[in-house]
């Protein structure tokens, strides 16, 4: 009864979640909005996904808000991958997005000085102009990486492509999610050619490599390099939080305490980048005194990752 009662109060509205989740939105958008405007924007490169066809646009049409194109592309996105990526994360994104909105296209430009590389179609120092845009390159790709973390870590995105590689995994496990990251979000990359220079999606790859690498050193892990240990009383349950909120198999193992004499579960689960903190968060939902272990691997073969190669 008790453990039922439990259970009950945990499916209510969540307060202090939701004022965690909206103070981490603040500081991502913040972060991300930095990234955008500030070193993006003005020097002349677009980072992936919709936010960097935003930057393209808004480049062409400069009445076009970045952010604002982003969300709306975001509309038929969520729409499209409602079913597969369930009702409960696409409103903690869709609250995410309205907040970055607000911050790349209002609060932002107000009162962050912009980064000044320079850069002009025609260029009389061409030398000094590429060094300013590649250290652009380099801050927004750490700022973005930054902000982006800070969405991950509560289980969130800012949509767009992250919406398309998230739905197609599910109903492909098997894809390598770093190929289809690597198609989808290399057109707005590509595009950047048309609307500066070939140097814009070299900048734009160099972005999105730093991003990449500052998003795995915050978010604990990368694609298939991270296994989850988790020791606990009710391994059953937590196997079972884990499938239900990240999707991902679990491996359990029963052991004994060599002081208690207490029969204890370990549960193993190998997971992605994105869904480290999401599994060690069904795990503390469950048991919130279970000790966790994540370990770094160098490669994960078998279902949902890298298929064993034959001989």
């Amino acid at each position: 009864m008790e453990n039922k009662g439990k259970q009950k109060s945990k499916k209510g509205f969540d307060f202090k979640r939701l004022l965690i989740d909206i103070v981490y939105d603040i500081i991502g958008s913040i972060f991300y909005g930095i990234g955008i405007v500030a070193f993006s924007e003005t020097g002349g490169f677009a980072p992936a996904g919709a936010s960097g066809l935003g930057v393209i646009v808004h480049h062409f049409i400069d009445w076009v808000p970045v952010g604002t194109f982003a969300m709306l592309m975001n509309i038929p996105i969520i729409i499209g991958t409602y079913s597969s990526l369930g009702k409960s994360f696409l409103l903690r994104s869709i609250k995410s997005i309205a907040i970055s909105t607000l911050f790349i296209d209002v609060l932002v430009p107000m009162i962050i000085p912009v980064y000044q590389t320079g850069y002009l179609p025609t260029m009389d120092n061409p030398g000094t102009v590429l060094a300013a845009r590649f250290i652009a390159a380099l801050c927004s790709g750490v700022f973005c990486g930054v902000g982006l973390s800070m969405f991950y870590l509560r289980d969130s995105s800012t949509g767009g492509t992250d919406f398309i590689i998230m739905a197609f995994n599910k109903r492909k496990p098997h894809l390598s999610i770093g190929n289809m990251t690597l198609i989808i979000d290399g057109i707005a990359i590509l595009l950047g050619y048309f609307a500066w220079d070939i140097n814009s999606v070299i900048l734009g790859i160099i972005l999105t490599v730093v991003s990449s690498i500052v998003i795995d050193k915050i978010t604990l892990g990368t694609g298939a390099g991270k296994v989850a240990m988790i020791v606990t009383d009710d391994g059953y349950e937590v196997a079972k939080k884990i499938s239900e909120k990240v999707g991902r198999g679990s491996t359990l193992i029963k052991a004994i305490g060599p002081y208690s004499g207490q029969e204890k579960h370990v549960i193993l689960s190998a997971c992605s980048n994105s869904q480290i903190t999401r599994v060690r968060r069904a795990a503390k939902e469950v048991d919130d005194k279970s000790m966790i272990i994540i370990a770094n691997t160098s490669e994960v073969f078998g279902e949902g990752f890298k298929k064993e190669e034959e001989n």
